[in-house]
């Protein structure tokens, strides 16, 4: 068998290169759902404010310190999943900066192999708190569930 010409071993770098940008790509997919599914949770953590605080201006005493107490419970979570947000957010960016990496290394013909692992490590650790931020507001949520009470049962 022949050696590979340059175009040919060229080819086959970049070819290297995109079987290993293929799995944070994959990544990225798994960031944008987690992403997706939490803007969603702010988008309605919002939307439950927005009717208290309409509900709290005409609310007597007595109701209006339990509507404050409630906001201020929505304006933690709310709080926990912009941080959520923001931390997976970085998460995606670290994980482009791998696959730009990769990419920008193999056409200048630099190890960036160091570079590589300690982006993805920060982009993994930015991904555990975001998780950790997401997995709190869902306690927060959970705990203040009244499900049934009304129901006379």
């Amino acid at each position: 068998m022949l050696p590979p010409s340059g175009a040919d071993s060229d080819i086959a770098a970049v070819g290297h290169v995109i079987q290993l940008a293929v799995t944070p790509v994959f990544l990225l997919s798994g960031i944008a759902a987690m992403l997706a599914v939490m803007t969603n949770r702010l988008s309605r953590i919002v939307d439950r404010a927005r009717t208290k605080e309409i509900r709290l201006e005409a609310a007597a005493p007595p109701l209006a310190e339990v509507l404050r107490r409630e906001l201020r419970k929505l304006s933690h979570r709310a709080s926990l999943i912009y941080r959520a947000i923001t931390l997976c957010t970085i998460t995606a960016l670290l994980v482009c900066l791998v696959v730009v990496s990769l990419f920008v290394g193999e056409f200048l013909e630099l190890d960036f192999s160091g570079v590589v692992a300690w982006v993805f490590v920060a982009g993994m650790v930015s991904f555990f708190f975001g998780l950790l931020h997401f997995l709190r507001e869902i306690f927060i949520a959970t705990r203040s569930l009244r499900i049934g009470e009304g129901s006379g049962r």
